[in-house]
């Protein structure tokens, strides 16, 4: 199986960098079973993906498959987690620590894929100075003399609406590179900044959509 050398020379479409998470995790537990070798038309079976569609995704970061053999699994594993990031550590911060942020803090899942929440932000008196998971919570008003011992490059934004413009200031002029926006406000950012949007509600509202087409079409 070959292999490219840096994610970072590599420029993805969206839409098959979105479906590579799902080809690891499906590689994954192969890989926990035992099995040393699959194929594209196996992976298609259980993600329900076109089998030609995986094979040209997996093209894109120059893996590569053997004939009649199929991808070696570790190496597609190793590959894939290594591509994505997932194997690097990034140290990231919670604005925001209501029940999402705090489920956030408490989600030890994060840190397999690369993500380490280390400490949260909040406006709230009764939560500033406890800890949750045993990650420190701070009054929003020290981030920046904390961002330069923390040093993250992420901030989790998981404040109200109200709030969500002047959290993502505060986190940029802190240091912060990149922004995960669970809000529904869209945030206004400079160029540099990368920003993932992961609207619960927009979600939401596509799922309670569907459901009313499919119960009007019954």
């Amino acid at each position: 199986m070959t292999i490219g050398n840096s994610r970072n020379s590599i420029s993805l479409p969206e839409p098959s960098l979105r479906r590579l998470p799902w080809y690891l995790a499906y590689v994954k537990l192969l890989r926990d079973k035992g099995v040393e070798y699959v194929s594209s038309t196996q992976i298609s079976k259980e993600i329900n993906v076109d089998a030609s569609q995986i094979a040209k995704d997996l093209s894109f970061i120059n893996i590569a498959g053997k004939t009649r053999v199929g991808y070696e699994v570790c190496s597609l594993a190793d590959a894939l987690e290594k591509f994505l990031g997932f194997g690097s550590q990034h140290k990231a911060v919670i604005f925001g620590v209501g029940s999402l942020g705090a489920a956030l803090l408490q989600d030890t899942g994060l840190a397999q894929y690369g993500m380490n929440v280390i400490a949260g932000f909040d406006v709230n008196p009764a939560i500033i100075g406890t800890c949750i998971n045993g990650k420190p919570v701070y009054d929003t008003v020290d981030f920046p003399s904390m961002q330069q011992k923390l040093d993250a490059c992420i901030g989790i934004l998981t404040v109200p609406v109200d709030r969500a413009q002047e959290a993502c200031d505060d986190m940029i002029a802190g240091g912060i590179q990149a922004i995960w926006n669970f809000t529904p406000y869209r945030i206004k950012t400079p160029a540099e900044i990368v920003v993932q949007n992961t609207s619960i509600y927009a979600h939401l509202a596509v799922m309670f959509n569907r459901l009313g087409r499919n119960s009007t079409s019954k």
